[in-house]
């Protein structure tokens, strides 16, 4: 029988739950947020408000993965709101963060701190799928989700979502296939730790806590030749 997740009655147990669920998916969370936004402090927002909104629920999951399939769904959507926000719209060509590649897939920084060559450029060509057709390929290709789990985090059919997979390594195979891309050229890798600070209040403080993890988010691997598994 699956554990459920604790009910959370108090405000010390509420914290503890929030801990808890922090350092088992807050990297799957940022993984998820930063490549949806392509930037740092989007993605930063992004998960500070995704636990924040763990934090003022009451119902308990049924499960451990129950609970990270809400965070990650949550995660989506809140992508998905921030980039139609008027407020978005505006600033975007003003951060100098936005695009900044992930990394290797071992999350192991390599001595310059940058990414190259083909990884740069499946980093840019994901970069230019819709955003649904991201989401799946994150969720299949980094995450290890089934198309039959994907569908149900996004609230969609499988059929709907081995379409998505379908559509995405066409495009990016015609993506990989056209560009010019430098095989010299270097990019910034994002530091992917979120800042120390404190955890909620039953005043409802921000999740500043310290994003649990290993090193940065892997990057996304070749989708070419893969046949998504049901």
């Amino acid at each position: 029988m699956p554990r459920k997740t604790p009910d959370v009655a108090n405000d010390h147990d509420r914290s503890e739950a929030l801990a808890r669920a922090m350092r088992d998916w807050g990297d799957a969370v940022y993984r998820l947020a930063l490549g949806q936004t392509r930037s740092r402090a989007d993605a930063e927002d992004v998960y500070q408000d995704v636990f924040l909104r763990l934090y003022n629920r009451t119902d308990p999951f049924s499960s451990g993965e129950h609970q990270k399939a809400w965070l990650l769904r949550v995660t989506v959507n809140r992508c998905h709101d921030l980039a139609r926000s008027g407020w978005k719209r505006r600033t975007v060509e003003l951060d100098p963060e936005r695009d900044a590649p992930l990394a290797n897939a071992d999350g192991a920084p390599d001595a310059s701190g940058a990414l190259d060559g083909e990884d740069a450029a499946v980093w840019e060509a994901v970069g230019e799928l819709p955003e649904n057709l991201r989401a799946a390929v994150h969720l299949h290709y980094v995450e290890g989700y089934s198309t039959d789990e994907i569908a149900r985090i996004l609230n969609s059919q499988p059929a709907t979502v081995r379409t998505w997979l379908h559509r995405a390594r066409a495009r990016m195979r015609e993506l990989l296939s056209t560009a010019s891309t430098n095989p010299h050229a270097t990019y910034e890798r994002p530091n992917v730790h979120a800042r120390a600070g404190s955890s909620p209040s039953a005043a409802g403080e921000n999740t500043r806590a310290k994003r649990p993890g290993a090193g940065a988010p892997p990057a996304v691997p070749s989708i070419a030749r893969e046949t998504p598994s049901r």
